[in-house]
């Protein structure tokens, strides 16, 4: 794609970074809101270690800190709660605008708000994982090249996110109201994601069904990789899933988008 074509997702990246950003009261409640629920899964998880008797799937107390702070450091930018303001714009008929623009509503849609959820990583993300890093104390990895190649798996796990949550939405062309499947991708997708606690500890049948589906690229790998429990081929692997996800939930949401603007009729003046 030549860069004048890549231009205009490019300013609205920045223009949802910017819009992010005039939220400041916003991100404080919800950075109080990623430690009060840090707090509990402390509690919660290092019982469960300390029950296993000090490790459990070769988590101790300080890797399972690890992966607590920073699976709430990622909750403000990762999008498990299945709503896009592109589902509203396709019930009131706004999207028929949307088509008239110059751009691609798809990408166009993504890169909007991937900018907003890159900004929530400032004033809430970091600091989240470095107050619980303060507070209870953490392991995490030496090497620089685990950051590395945890930021860009990071950054593909948002977009991964956001390109799904995007199916979501775009099914409204045919169903029209869409909270309900909005609620069941809540459920299943912070489950799934290792919101609550890490795949690894599924029974394997359990973990099989996490793996076939993008979830786990949406916050459990770029985890791992950051935290360090990934490293080396096994972690360009992961990242590699992740691109693989991120290229078939880009087309699918294409495919429909193409027969969602076949279909759409917007009635009014």
């Amino acid at each position: 794609m030549r860069a004048a074509a890549i231009y205009p997702y490019g300013r609205l990246f920045t223009a949802g970074f910017r819009e992010q950003a005039a939220y400041r009261l916003a991100m404080f409640g919800g950075l109080v809101a990623n430690l009060t629920f840090g707090f509990l899964k402390v509690a919660m998880l290092f019982a469960t270690v300390r029950a296993a008797g000090g490790t459990v799937q070769g988590y101790d107390v300080g890797s399972m800190s690890a992966y607590i702070w920073v699976s709430q450091g990622l909750l403000g930018s990762v999008n498990l709660h299945g709503r896009l303001d592109f589902s509203d714009r396709i019930k009131n008929g706004d999207v028929a605008i949307d088509f008239l623009r110059p751009v691609n509503v798809q990408l166009a849609t993504i890169a909007t708000e991937v900018g907003k959820a890159v900004f929530a990583l400032v004033p809430r993300g970091v600091p989240s994982v470095a107050i619980g890093a303060l507070v209870v104390g953490m392991t995490m990895p030496s090497s620089p090249a685990s950051y590395v190649l945890g930021a860009v798996s990071l950054v593909v796990g948002i977009t991964i996110s956001f390109s799904t949550v995007y199916l979501v939405a775009v099914a409204g062309f045919w169903l029209i109201e869409t909270r309900g499947i909005q609620i069941l991708y809540m459920v299943l997708s912070g489950f799934f994601a290792g919101l609550f606690v890490p795949i690894a500890l599924f029974p394997d049948w359990l973990l099989a069904i996490a793996e076939a589906t993008p979830c786990p690229s949406m916050m459990m790998y770029p985890i791992d990789i950051l935290t360090g429990r990934t490293t080396g081929g096994a972690a360009y692997g992961l990242v590699c899933v992740q691109f693989a996800w991120l290229a078939g939930t880009l087309l699918v949401g294409h495919l429909l988008t193409t027969a969602g603007q076949r279909k759409l009729e917007v009635q009014g003046g």
